[in-house]
């Protein structure tokens, strides 16, 4: 440990809470990173888990004088790697900053701290007869924060828009401990840049989110939803194109190629038949949702789905969710039985929605090659997937072709007009395809950005980009 590293310490103890600074092997090994593989995270100094902006304060400004790296943290279920630890730095965990405020039903928003969990928010607005509707597929353990970090999406973003379509303002630390406000209350506003957007997303890397102004939405109407299988990916995506084309606006549309379909029916979900070449869930929330998916299902019928299954009830309509939901207890039990260390990776790739049929037939072509098996899902209705490959990190040659897929992903997706990443971030994992994504002079003036907001470069070094 440095000098350096060993007086901010001390300062801290003095400054801080006694329960504030850990750094016992255990608490630093739990924190050193997030649920990304393929990233090897540092050691860190210690842990520090404060309650209070003020301490989040104290520890950057008191890190900052002393030339010590601070990584801001939520629930570590992030899969990107930006919230791993490097050597020797400080992790700042904002789990306990877990205070939900008032709820202004008149105005329609909440003001939180970031370590709150996204399903508590949900259940505390859900009183007042409304919804924070952004809803990742982590809700029960993410964090407020972290959503924000990264700008989060979910499943029903086709309808009603991503994490930072409904942060209105947020309270920030920056790198040498300064704090700053930023947005406004009123859903309208445009008095200068749009600082708030440009922190949602940046992964911890220009400021410490301690506080959000978070708008809401009147509470979702009951769904009921369809499931529709096919027999090629062009007909599921003759059906998407259909469904958008003809001005649906389903609250869900998701996709599970042939793969994930034949694992979810093999797990056990009765509605599901293992041979088809690609599956779609569709859900409608709108107020009387039957005419809805009653259309929607005559357009999945005429894009050539040969079964299709319409709910009626809410109960039928979870039987059909529950297909979605059973994705990863289904992959898990695959990987289960593979024996050695099997790990599944879940990739994320956005493409414009109507490559979705050649994207997924070229995810397939690169399992072949590369004797993997790589279950592709996500979410039809804008473009964005997940595909998870399954893979023995026991084998190193397996995890070589692994590594290799990722990266054939990754420009299978750009090649289409794609996004190296939907929802998910860049991390440490995709810094270098970011590079291959952005233009020069793009690159340049987030370089640029960077060194503005954190000259020294202590701020969460080495995620998204490298002054």
């Amino acid at each position: 440990m440095s000098p350096d590293t060993t007086q901010l310490l001390r300062e801290l103890r003095d400054r801080l809470p006694a329960d504030t600074l850990l750094t016992d092997p255990d608490a630093l090994a739990a924190h050193s990173r997030d649920a990304a593989p393929f990233s090897t995270p540092g050691v860190p100094a210690a842990v520090a888990l404060p309650r209070t902006a003020e301490q989040v304060e104290e520890v950057m400004r008191s890190a900052y004088a002393h030339g010590v790296p601070v990584v801001p943290q939520g629930a570590r279920t992030g899969l990107a790697g930006a919230a791993n630890a490097v050597d020797g730095c400080v992790v700042l965990s904002t789990l306990r900053m877990d205070r939900i405020g008032a709820v202004d039903p008149a105005n329609r928003l909440v003001r939180c701290e970031p370590g709150v969990i996204t399903k508590r928010l949900n259940d505390a607005v859900a009183g007042h007869g409304l919804v924070y509707p952004p809803d990742p597929a982590s809700w029960e353990t993410c964090t407020i924060g972290g959503n924000i970090a990264t700008g989060a999406g979910g499943i029903c973003c086709v309808k009603y828009g991503v994490t930072a379509d409904y942060v209105l303002g947020l309270d920030v630390v920056l790198p040498d401990g300064r704090r700053m406000r930023t947005g406004r209350d009123t859903p309208k506003g445009v008095a200068g840049y749009d600082l708030t957007r440009l922190f949602v997303g940046s992964e911890g890397t220009l400021g410490v989110v301690v506080g959000a102004t978070l708008a809401l939405r009147p509470a979702r109407h009951a769904p009921l939803a369809l499931l529709a299988q096919f027999p090629s990916l062009t007909a599921a995506g003759d059906a998407v194109a259909a469904v958008t084309g003809a001005g649906h606006l389903p609250s869900a549309l998701e996709l599970l190629d042939r793969a994930t379909s034949q694992a979810v029916a093999e797990y056990g979900h009765a509605l599901l038949r293992p041979d088809s070449a690609a599956t779609l869930i569709v859900e409608s929330d709108a107020p009387d949702p039957a005419p809805e998916l009653a259309a929607m299902k005559a357009l999945c019928e005429g894009a050539g789905a040969d079964q299709v299954v319409a709910a009626d009830t809410a109960e039928e309509s979870q039987r059909i969710i529950e297909a979605r939901r059973l994705v990863s207890p289904a992959l898990g039990a695959f990987a289960a039985a593979l024996g050695g260390r099997p790990t599944a990776f879940v990739e994320d790739v956005a493409v414009p929605p109507s490559e979705l049929p050649k994207f997924v037939a070229t995810i397939e072509d690169i399992a072949r090659r590369h004797r993997l098996r790589i279950f592709t899902l996500g979410h039809a209705g804008d473009g964005n997937l997940h595909p998870t490959v399954v893979f023995d990190e026991s084998d190193p040659d397996e995890v070589h072709r692994a590594r290799t897929a990722y990266d054939d992903i990754m420009a299978a997706g750009l090649a289409l007009g794609g996004t190296t990443t939907g929802e998910h971030g860049i991390g440490t994992l995709k810094r270098e395809w970011l590079g291959r994504e952005l233009d020069a002079v793009s690159l340049q003036l987030h370089r640029g950005i960077k060194r503005l907001f954190d000259p020294r470069q202590l701020l969460n070094p080495g995620k998204v980009v490298e002054a």
